[in-house]
């Protein structure tokens, strides 16, 4: 059985990077040949099996054709006949689009190590404006390679550009748009993500709520990056030092200063109201996209509560105590750890602040930690009844962050 391990697999060898998932290709073999060497039919849209042994994925070598619009409008052909080379370009990228034989010799039609050395994501062929999703990729990629000092091709870069134009990234499903942007929001810089994006136009069709915020300016003594654009890349690449791999810290990250692009023009680059204006593009993205209850809390809470946060010092003990019961802190108290991070990326991410202290962190968990140690139970055995408890219990809650906050 002529057997390849391919993408991947091989790509984060040739990188240096920790070997993922081992993905094969299988020449000359059909499914009855395959069921009859053991392997096991997993594959829905075209024919994968598992190893009878390792449980690894193998595929027959195949090609596709264009049958429709979208990503899903192909007609796919995995007869005996296809050969490696067929089946490796219609793969999407260069550096996807090598295998290895058994004995280790690379077989590399479309120069992926070249591009591999020369830290370059270039497409395979023509047919990689067949399928849109190609484009969520290409920027998911680099969100995940830019640090090692990959950029797109130009040529590359023109295609996207023109499949954008051409309408067809309007075909692609909101589950998908979601899946591309969480895996990309987990990675080492989302801010190429949203670049890449961007500069092809992307953007604008996917998470217009975010491209909308280019070209917005703040006040630069607050804001040394101005473009508010900018700034939401230099925040989402902080959550991802803050909280790597967490695609709930990062999406908060994304999507807090979406009321800045509703800012009249004649007030700007001031921003006032802005926390409360972003609650509506916010809500109809997270609606569009589906985005996960877990995602959607924590980002209304951020997009809400941010500056209340950052000028924390200010606040009465009473104020700070009805902030933390608004973000459901007393029964969620991870939520409250996770908006003091979140808040801290937004401070951080900014030009020249990446290093800065945040004090205003410790003194939110600080109280919010006072305040949550006081429970029903404790009121209830001094003697109060009723609807009483509440009213005492916020006292003494309030009295708990006061000395916290003297303590600290």
């Amino acid at each position: 059985m002529e057997i390849y391990l391919v993408g991947g697999a091989v790509r984060d060898r040739l990188l240096g990077q920790p070997a993922g998932d081992r993905d094969h290709v299988v020449v000359g073999e059909t499914q009855a040949s395959m069921e009859a060497a053991g392997f096991r039919a997993i594959g829905r849209d075209f024919p994968v099996f598992l190893h009878p042994r390792t449980q690894e994925e193998h595929a027959l070598a195949r090609t596709e054709r264009k049958s429709g619009r979208g990503y899903r409008g192909f007609v796919v052909d995995a007869d005996p006949s296809v050969t490696l080379e067929q089946d490796l370009g219609r793969r999407d990228f260069t550096i996807n689009a090598i295998a290895e034989a058994p004995d280790g010799t690379l077989i590399d039609p479309y120069g992926g190590a070249r591009d591999i050395e020369a830290r370059v994501l270039r497409h395979v062929g023509d047919a990689f404006s067949e399928d849109p999703l190609r484009v969520l990729r290409a920027a998911r990629f680099m969100a995940r390679f830019a640090p090692l000092g990959f950029t797109v091709a130009d040529e590359t870069m023109a295609l996207m550009r023109g499949m954008v134009e051409a309408g067809e990234l309007e075909t692609l499903t909101p589950e998908r748009v979601w899946q591309e942007l969480s895996r990309a929001l987990a990675s080492a810089r989302p801010s190429a993500f949203l670049r890449t994006l961007h500069d092809c136009g992307a953007l604008a069709v996917v998470l217009p709520e975010v491209d909308a915020l280019y070209g917005v300016p703040q006040r630069a003594e607050f804001h040394p990056e101005v473009d508010t654009g900018v700034h939401i890349e230099l925040v989402v690449d902080m959550a991802a030092r803050l909280a790597p791999g967490d695609a709930v810290i990062g999406f908060a990250a994304l999507t807090h200063d979406l009321g800045k692009a509703l800012t009249p023009t004649d007030k700007l680059p001031r921003h006032v109201g802005h926390e409360h204006a972003g609650l509506a593009p916010l809500d109809a993205l997270c609606a569009r996209l589906k985005v996960p209850a877990v995602q959607r809390e924590l980002a209304i809470v951020a997009c809400r509560e941010h500056l209340n946060v950052h000028r924390i010092a200010e606040l009465r003990d009473a104020t700070l105590h009805d902030l933390i019961a608004r973000c459901d802190g007393f029964r969620k108290p991870a939520r409250i750890d996770e908006l003091a991070l979140v808040c801290e990326c937004d401070k951080r991410g900014r030009l020249g602040s990446a290093n800065d202290a945040y004090p205003q962190a410790g003194i939110l968990r600080r109280a919010h930690a006072a305040a949550i140690a006081i429970n029903a139970r404790d009121i209830v055995a001094d003697g109060i009844t009723g609807p009483a408890i509440g009213d005492a219990l916020r006292t003494a809650r309030i009295a708990a962050i006061a000395a916290a906050r003297q303590a600290g």
